[in-house]
């Protein structure tokens, strides 16, 4: 008989749909670099150092924001099987790699809100196929908000007048990281990927190939692989946000990463899709003057395109055996 650890006095099938619930977050290239340790009476959220992208995250600010935002679906899945989470955040990446602790504080009494969210876990995905050209409502707008400011994060909702200096930006990270080849060897490792894989970007998630004309989507999830139909246009004027926290630092991180899950679940909820445009704050220099945009006291974390979605297919999902720790974490090493 199959063992599985638990936590909390819940059962093995309760745990394990739990790690599996929490594993369903978005990360850069699909690259899943979270882990959990569980004990009776804690889970522990580890960072996991071989899935570091050292050319495109250096400084680990991504890889803490996805482990935050697989840290958001954790709380939501434990507080649907009655357990209210206590969380602490330990933000330093070194040995162990543990970034946060949760602790059991009760009987949980999810919202109804909440209980959406979590039954959205499973349908969110990066959309990175075109929007259809239905606009995103003012209510949409302001629960999107809402849901940033929940987590202690806010959000910028782009206006008209800053798009041509916002896609000025986007076009020249993109253009700063494909004259790295350092980058381009890790892009090409984790995206167009074929047959089966449990992490990554398949071509069947990858969306259209991006042409040199198209405003926002730039990044070839494809690896040159799948040729862009005749007719596929991206939509030139998507709902673009920026979502941000009030400092930089690691905690600042974790604590975005959660802000983002509650975002993209609410808008899954209502019906939205969402991809991130992820070059502009990958590059330090675009970054500051993407936060001097937004008025110079905030720090950029993500930027999103959000709309109405077309049929799309979501990126693959790592084992829930692989997603624990067992035993002492390994070490990072930079």
């Amino acid at each position: 008989m199959r063992t599985f650890p638990t936590a909390f006095e819940l059962t093995t099938d309760q745990m394990e749909q739990i790690i599996r619930r929490a594993g369903m977050a978005p990360s850069l290239h699909n690259s899943q670099p979270w882990r959990f340790r569980i004990l009776p009476h804690l889970i522990e959220l580890h960072a996991d150092p071989k899935r570091r992208l050292p050319a495109a995250d250096p400084e680990d600010r991504e890889l803490r924001l996805a482990c935050g935002a697989a840290l958001f679906n954790l709380r939501l899945a434990l507080e649907h099987a009655g357990i209210r989470a206590v969380v602490t955040l330990l933000p330093h990446l070194a040995a162990p790699t543990a970034l946060a602790e949760v602790r059991s504080g009760g009987q949980a009494h999810p919202r109804p809100e909440d209980t959406r969210l979590y039954e959205a876990i499973a349908e969110r995905h990066s959309h990175r196929q075109p929007f259809r050209s239905t606009s995103v409502s003012t209510e949409d707008r302001h629960l999107l908000m809402h849901a940033a400011h929940e987590e202690h994060a806010w959000l910028h909702v782009v206006q008209p007048g800053q798009h041509g200096t916002l896609e000025g930006l986007v076009h020249r990270a993109h253009r700063v990281q494909m004259a790295n080849a350092r980058f381009r060897a890790e892009l090409d490792a984790w995206v167009g990927r074929t047959g089966d894989t449990t992490e990554g970007v398949p071509v069947s998630a990858a969306g259209p190939k991006p042409e040199p004309g198209d405003q926002w989507v730039h990044r070839d999830f494809t690896a040159g692989q799948a040729p862009r139909s005749p007719g596929t246009e991206f939509e030139a004027h998507p709902l673009l946000v920026v979502l941000c926290s009030r400092h930089g630092s690691r905690e600042a991180d974790l604590q975005a990463g959660q802000a983002l899950q509650r975002l993209w679940l609410t808008a899954t909820a209502q019906g939205l899709a969402a991809s991130m445009i992820s070059q502009v704050v990958e590059v330090r220099e675009t970054r500051e003057e993407l936060r001097e945009l937004l008025g110079g006291n905030v720090t950029p974390q993500a930027l999103l395109r959000i709309g109405h979605g077309t049929p799309s297919v979501p990126s693959p999902r790592r084992n829930v055996e692989d997603m624990l720790v067992n035993g002492v974490a390994e070490p990072f090493q930079s």
